[in-house]
């Protein structure tokens, strides 16, 4: 049991989800045309072929889109993270600014714009959609600039909101989320092929939804405000945008039963459980039996980790065991440290596994699947017995490296980063935990 078999079972997870082994059982070539999920067409069934790929794993989708469709597509657009861009793809492509919006998502927002401006009915759109589309396409409220945006959402990712959360608000400040941009391509057929990086999969949440119809008010972004004390703190113009909307003075994004959605088609290509499922086979090649955590990877991310340290403590193990989790945590930031959710699970699941007495170290593996975790250069960390030894070696504590959200820190001091760089995917997060022995039990 070490590390390595952890990464390696992180690696087969991510590997389960990329585009180049998922997207060709959705769109592919027929001797009389194409097809897109079950649905066949001829290409001259339409006279513009378009693509659209947006968030992180923008670049592979439409790279291997391309290459499955070709001559067919006439032609695409692509807007990833920076340092996400791949060669090989002859569209444009933007790299912009994720989790915070940047100057170049505003740019990413207007050049998407235009990109679908003037479509009809005898136009197909292909949308390529993963995780961070949210941030890397963005648009101003009237009379806003960028540092409105900027200060916002950072308020946002610092209160612990989930993503749910997050994005209702988010697309009750734009003009493209939340259904919208279904409306301004109406009336073209439109396929959107999504990596799922939410929980539940909710399509209405996965990049704020832009192509799917939204259920949710100005009133529930009010209300999201006021939860996190962030309402009366938002600059005048997104202010003034949400009032409007209270109003009534600017009509609530579109939702279901609308026509714009009529010929709008979504199709689910990979999830976090197909991430699980491939971890789980790769577990067993490596000799390990498997569990899957009966603990979601959801709410406050110290919480969370309590909870699967305390669940793996009363295991029976008696075999080399393998325990997987998989989701997406959120944190609460009141320290000035540097880190990510993962990197906190894991130094949150540390800091409990010294509160029992731990005598039979495991390996904590916690990892976003995408490569990225918040703003660092780290996927997530590792803990295992080499790394606790160093802990007590440096005389390091847990404690204030929590308390200051300094996760990063402490785990760049120890060797015990996850560095994996660009994914190519973002199905959410993972925890892998490998077990020999139960956690207190002792050889004496």
């Amino acid at each position: 049991m070490s590390r390595f078999d952890a990464i390696s079972i992180f690696r087969a997870a991510c590997a389960a989800v990329l585009p180049e082994g998922s997207l060709p059982a959705f769109i592919r070539k027929t001797a009389t045309g194409f097809l897109l999920d079950d649905k066949h067409y001829s290409r001259e069934n339409f006279n513009r072929v378009k693509v659209l790929a947006m968030g992180k794993a923008a670049s592979s989708m439409a790279l291997v889109t391309h290459e499955l469709l070709d001559d067919l597509i006439t032609d695409g657009l692509v807007v990833t993270k920076t340092g996400h861009a791949l060669p090989g793809i002859p569209w444009p492509i933007i790299e912009a600014g994720h989790p915070v919006p940047d100057q170049n998502s505003v740019d990413a927002g207007r050049s998407v714009i235009n990109f679908l401006s003037g479509l009809n009915e005898d136009d197909l759109l292909i949308v390529l959609t993963s995780g961070g589309a949210s941030s890397l396409v963005s648009d101003l409220p009237a009379n806003a600039i960028l540092a409105d945006l900027q200060k916002l959402f950072t308020g946002l990712l610092l209160s612990g909101a989930n993503i749910r959360e997050m994005n209702t608000v988010r697309k009750h400040l734009s003009i493209m989320k939340g259904g919208q941009l279904a409306r301004l391509v109406y009336p073209a057929t439109v396929h959107n092929f999504v990596l799922s990086d939410v929980p539940g999969d909710d399509l209405s949440t996965i990049a704020s939804g832009p192509f799917f119809p939204d259920n949710g008010t100005f009133s529930d972004a009010a209300d999201v405000l006021h939860k996190y004390g962030l309402y009366e703190e938002m600059p005048a113009p997104l202010l003034h945008r949400i009032e409007a909307g209270l109003e009534g003075r600017i009509a609530d994004t579109p939702g279901e039963g609308d026509r714009i959605f009529d010929r709008v088609y979504h199709h689910l290509v990979a999830t976090n459980r197909i991430a699980m499922e491939a971890a789980a086979r790769e577990a067993h090649k490596l000799g390990y039996r498997v569990l899957n955590s009966s603990s979601q990877l959801e709410g406050e991310c110290r919480f969370t980790a309590a909870n699967i340290v305390n669940e793996i403590s009363q295991l029976e193990i008696d075999v080399p065991t393998c325990v997987i989790a998989g989701g997406e945590t959120t944190v609460t930031i009141n320290g000035q440290g540097k880190g990510g959710r993962n990197q906190e699970f894991a130094l949150s699941a540390l800091n409990a596994l010294l509160q029992i007495d731990t005598v039979n170290w495991p390996v904590i593996l916690s990892g976003g699947t995408d490569g990225s975790d918040g703003p660092t250069d780290a996927a997530g960390a590792i803990v295992d017995a080499l790394l606790v030894e160093q802990m007590w070696h440096f005389g390091l504590d847990t404690e204030p490296f929590l308390e200051n959200n300094d996760s990063w820190h402490f785990f760049a001091a120890l060797d015990g980063l996850l560095i994996t760089g660009p994914t190519q995917t973002n199905v959410m997060d993972l925890v892998i935990i490998l077990l020999q022995k139960p956690l207190s039990e002792s050889d004496v």
